[in-house]
């Protein structure tokens, strides 16, 4: 009897390691606000959510930096990978802590260096990625001492360029002139030729397995709705309109890059599958919002924050940001991905992926 006690106990100590693995061993991050848990609390700019009641519903309700209420949807993925913590900020992570992965994400920050720059201090896409360079630097170093992750059986996500339209094109004057130089679909194509030279200069620090994110409607954004009306529509549908280039030739980047870099494993995360609101209040941020559309400092939000969409003029509350990580994750509608949603990605070999590529865009033509 006590020989079959001891097997049970053993088994399940067995089963509970086994759970407790990430199906990664390292998750890096980049991105913009979406994404940002705190890289931009210590930097001189406007564009920071380090105050209440921003992360009144993270664990704590502590404010950290997350633009929400609670997790953001980078958060949502940490938690299906089984990590046993989120992933840490650039600013904050140090010595080992750094194995787990990194997250260099920065509110404002765009793929363009300009992007941003009237609300302050910002981390843009080429500048995250140096910042991982540093990362990669530190992990050699105690790989001198310890064990590391092998770098291209991480997973690698991106999520950037809405601040390129919201700060930048469309808010022309002293700082941008972008909208002046470029229609919509030669800014878009500027924007993806940098995006691909920033993911090759990724490629080339180890990153393997990406997963790159479109853009959602901008332009149904409360913050845009406010700023430039709507004409009697729903949505601002001049940016909607102009957005919709930018995904499409991030789809044609993936396939391209996939083809180019004989090792690399990259896939495209559409955000139409999350817009549908259901019954969900989409007209009304949960907190009250300065001219800026970011929360006022220590004002009250409102019951019921699971019901909203957006929890200030432009950054979606946590029950969204859950759901938006979900989908990423595990889509279930297809539609919306190209080739492969993220279980599939960190999972799969490359032979594999290119087989999905070639069936994906064999789809897409079929379809159009």
């Amino acid at each position: 009897m006590m020989r079959g006690a001891v097997a049970v106990l053993t088994l399940l100590i067995i089963i509970t390691i086994v759970r407790c693995e990430p199906q990664v061993p390292c998750y890096f991050i980049f991105g913009d606000s979406l994404s940002d848990v705190g890289n931009n609390n210590d930097l001189v700019t406007k564009a920071k959510a380090n105050y209440p009641p921003y992360g009144i519903d993270f664990p704590g309700a502590i404010p950290t930096g997350r633009f929400s209420n609670g997790r953001v949807f980078v958060d949502r993925i940490t938690e299906l990978l089984e990590f046993d913590n989120y992933i840490l900020p650039f600013s904050s992570a140090k010595g080992e802590e750094i194995l787990k992965g990194v997250n260099y994400a920065s509110g404002a920050a765009g793929i363009r260096y300009e992007t941003g720059q009237h609300l302050g201090e910002r981390i843009s896409m080429y500048d995250q990625i140096m910042n991982h360079n540093e990362t990669v630097a530190k992990i050699k170093e105690i790989g001198k001492t310890s064990a590391v992750p092998k770098l291209e059986e991480c997973l690698y996500t991106v999520n950037i360029g809405s601040n390129d339209y919201i700060n930048n094109y469309f808010k022309p004057g002293y700082y941008y002139i972008s909208s002046s130089l470029y229609n919509p679909d030669e800014f878009a194509e500027e924007l993806i030729n940098q995006y691909a030279a920033n993911l090759k200069i990724l490629h080339s620090l180890g990153a393997r397995k990406i997963a790159v994110f479109g853009l959602g409607l901008i332009g149904c954004s409360l913050g845009e709705i406010y700023t430039f009306g709507t004409n009697g529509s729903l949505c601002v549908d001049k940016i909607n309109a102009a957005v919709q280039p930018f995904n499409q030739k991030l789809v044609n980047m993936v396939d391209d890059l996939t083809m180019e870099l004989s090792d690399l494993q990259l896939t495209y995360i559409g955000s139409a599958a999350s817009t549908d609101t259901g019954s969900a209040i989409a007209d009304a941020p949960c907190c009250k919002v300065r001219d800026d559309f970011q929360c006022i400092e220590f004002e009250a939000a409102c019951e019921g924050r699971n019901n909203y969409i957006f929890w200030d003029g432009f950054h979606t509350t946590e029950a969204v940001n859950v759901l938006t990580g979900e989908i990423a994750y595990s889509a279930l509608d297809t539609k919306h991905i190209h080739p492969v949603d993220i279980k599939t990605l960190v999972s799969i070999d490359r032979e594999s992926m290119i087989n999905q590529v070639k069936n994906s865009m064999s789809s897409l033509v079929s379809s159009a």
